[in-house]
């Protein structure tokens, strides 16, 4: 989803009253936990929600706390830990948080927090820089099946929605997915930066964290993860070029542990 678009959505929705917690009480001081570093999906959702709020009268002040790492499990420890009760609280997560719980098996886990809205469903794409002599999709499973290890695929934390798209990737093409090279990183500015500094070979995120350097020449866009074409982008789908893989990524908001139906 565009960001603009999101914004219009979170704001109609303020505005309706549909956002969740005693944020509804106008002039609350919002605390707005982004379990991930700086300039990735997670900052900008949970930064485009928190101006929504303000936008609608729903909140006063919002305060955001960056806390990068483990697929969000460091952010939603802290959030977890240290806002029990408490209704102007709010996380933003997503399907990584879930595949990195999955996987790296944290002492806090989601069920602490209290599940409140999804907000946002986003299709992944993959991305070459603008220089990698690799031109297409066929280019990256072709040179993947003959050395796994040669591909660097760069994206969000183990057990993302692109290490997972990935991996399927490398399963249709007969390659072992636990053979690929998957280089995660902590927020999605850390793997643009990778991705324009060709220190990765493939990169892969929400379409909106890369449309404006897709626009920009800066890299070059190979395939969504879509199962049809995203409407305004003329980039094709995986199953287009032979590879049938569809994968979908989500973000959502939680509000605190041991908040009363009433603060949702």
């Amino acid at each position: 989803m565009r960001r603009d678009a999101f914004l219009k959505s979170l704001l109609a929705l303020g505005a309706s009253g549909g956002l969740p917690l005693a944020a509804q009480a106008t002039g609350a001081n919002l605390k707005m936990m982004i379990p991930a570093n700086p300039g990735g999906g997670w900052d900008t959702t949970g930064r485009a929600l928190g101006k929504a709020l303000q936008d609608a009268g729903a909140a006063a002040t919002v305060s955001y706390d960056n806390k990068g790492g483990a697929a969000g499990a460091i952010g939603l420890a802290q959030f977890v830990n240290g806002n029990k009760g408490d209704g102007n609280a709010l996380m933003v997560m997503g399907a990584v948080m879930l595949g990195g719980i999955i996987t790296g098996k944290p002492p806090v886990t989601l069920d602490k927090a209290t599940p409140l809205a999804r907000l946002t469903s986003e299709y992944n794409v993959f991305v070459l820089p603008a220089n990698s002599p690799l031109k297409t999709m066929k280019d990256v499973v072709e040179q993947m099946k003959k050395d796994p290890g040669s591909v660097k695929w760069g994206g969000g934390s183990r057990g993302s929605t692109e290490h997972i798209a990935a991996a399927m990737i490398a399963r249709e093409a007969g390659v072992d997915p636990a053979k690929i090279n998957y280089v995660a990183f902590r927020g999605g500015g850390e793997a643009t930066a990778a991705i324009l500094g060709g220190n990765v070979t493939v990169g892969g995120s929400g379409y909106s964290e890369f449309a404006e350097y897709i626009s920009a020449g800066k890299m070059r866009a190979l395939a969504v993860t879509s199962d049809a074409r995203l409407k305004g982008i003329d980039v094709p789908t995986l199953k287009e070029q032979g590879i049938n893989v569809v994968i979908g990524n989500w973000r959502g908001v939680y509000g605190a542990p041991g908040i009363t139906p009433e603060q949702r």
